[in-house]
């Protein structure tokens, strides 16, 4: 026992070096990315682009848990040492997204072709001129990256997610090369920033297959032969409540920016976004560190080693002690840094990145319990908090930011809503580690 925890202790320890370097070069590209496209595009332009964006999002959780899913069984079969079943796993989870995705295409075509998508995402048919032609590209497009992007899930089913973080990288990197060549090309067209962000990612994901299952890993390919119902129940079983999460997760995150534009106007989209992506570096880093656990989790969980569990609470805690002070200096800094990063053309209050960087502390707090609860595949709370967060969202927002026309009221919100979740899941954990999980807290 003492040599797999040794394993899998190391495992995760490269996994998060690797990870810090595909995360730091991740960062680098974000911040490089953001001032081009701005410069592409323009404030408007560029408000109604991110809010496209949040909305092909959507799409990328449309996959039933089923990456989840792939992720959690593929590592209990293989804790077992049973080749079989991981190849039939993995078989049966392409064939089930490819059934989810292709109807979703169809959808999106037909509600994109009848729907006014001005009136939904609030845009001027003067400013924007081929909404509906660039909708229908990029969601084609997400579409079928997604079907690929399952290899991701599968490195992560491997314990190996820094993989996974670099084939994310890479696609960023891709995606920064060809809105470069936007820039420096002059045409500033919203279709040719669209088309470097959603391509990139399908060339990356296209070529990591081809190589993951016809070199690394041919005994693992899949394959139609051993596609099984059974299998695909298998992971659908904790894929669907993964999925539930997912979708409370976009209602509650990746909404804002509709919102947004529909209660404010698409401009507000912008400085409320690059606050975001400034204080979520360090969401961003903490992924790094708490990701190898979930795997590594359902590991320990199956070979019943809960004394590695309870070991790693401790270099969380402290992780997150460190977080928080990195979280503090990126308030005090925050004036500064938003003036060398996109200059003085948008004003970003001081009052927006506090109620922003508390925001992205509480998810990040949350998370450092929820992803280890992941790994157990207790999944009930989660849901129960994450739907009722998502349920009450959208109208408290609307009911405060009538009351209280600003943004900052709008961030109190989602504070507000996310706290709960937060508060049970740190309970939840330490029942589970503490064998006190009984009832609702054990399922």
């Amino acid at each position: 026992m003492e040599e797999i925890n040794n394993k899998r202790s190391k495992l995760i320890r490269n996994n998060i070096i690797l990870s810090f370097f595909t995360k730091g070069w991740s960062a680098i590209i974000l911040l490089l990315t953001v001032p081009i496209t701005l410069s592409c595009l323009g404030d408007y332009k560029n408000g109604v682009w991110l809010t496209i964006s949040s909305l092909l999002l959507w799409i990328e959780n449309m996959d039933i848990g089923l990456g989840n899913g792939l992720r959690n069984t593929l590592a209990i079969h293989l804790a077992h040492n049973d080749i079989q079943k991981a190849k039939s796993v993995i078989s049966s989870a392409y064939a089930m997204l490819i059934l989810i995705m292709i109807p979703i295409a169809i959808v999106l075509f037909v509600l994109i072709k009848t729907y006014d998508t001005y009136v939904l995402f609030n845009v001027s048919t003067k400013i924007i001129t081929n909404l509906d032609s660039l909708l229908i590209v990029t969601s084609l497009l997400v579409c079928t990256s997604f079907i690929f992007k399952l290899i991701g899930n599968f490195y992560m089913g491997l314990q190996l997610p820094a993989i996974s973080n670099l084939l994310i990288v890479c696609g960023q990197t891709l995606t920064l090369c060809f809105t470069y060549l936007v820039y420096l090309s002059g045409s500033h067209s919203m279709m040719h920033i669209a088309l470097a962000n959603t391509l990139s990612p399908l060339i990356v994901y296209f070529t990591a297959y081809i190589y993951s299952f016809y070199y690394k890993y041919p005994h693992l390919r899949p394959s139609i032969k051993v596609v099984h119902l059974r299998q695909a129940k298998e992971v659908m079983g904790i894929g669907v409540k993964f999925f539930i999460i997912q979708i409370s997760g976009v209602i509650l995150f990746m909404s804002s920016n509709i919102l947004i534009s529909n209660l404010f106007t698409p401009s507000m989209v912008t400085p409320y976004q690059i606050c975001f992506r400034y204080f979520s570096l360090l969401m961003a880093i903490f992924t790094v560190i708490c990701m190898p656990y979930w795997t590594a989790t359902t590991d320990a969980y199956e070979r019943h080693d809960m004394e590695w569990i309870r070991m790693t609470t401790k270099r969380l805690d402290i992780m997150t002690l460190a977080i928080f002070i990195c979280m503090m200096i990126m308030i005090a800094c925050s004036d500064y840094i938003y003036s060398i990063w996109i200059g003085n053309n948008i004003n970003i209050d001081m009052k927006l990145s506090i109620s922003m960087a508390t925001y992205v502390f509480i998810l990040i707090y949350s998370e450092r319990y929820s992803y280890i609860i992941n790994g157990f595949g207790m999944l009930r709370l989660q849901l129960i908090f994450t739907i009722g967060a998502a349920i009450i969202f959208i109208p408290l927002a609307y009911l405060v930011v009538s009351w209280k026309h600003s943004i900052i009221w709008f961030v109190a919100v989602m504070c507000f809503v996310n706290i709960p979740g937060m508060i049970v899941n740190r309970i939840q954990f330490y029942k589970i580690i503490n064998y006190q999980a009984k009832g609702i807290w054990s399922r």
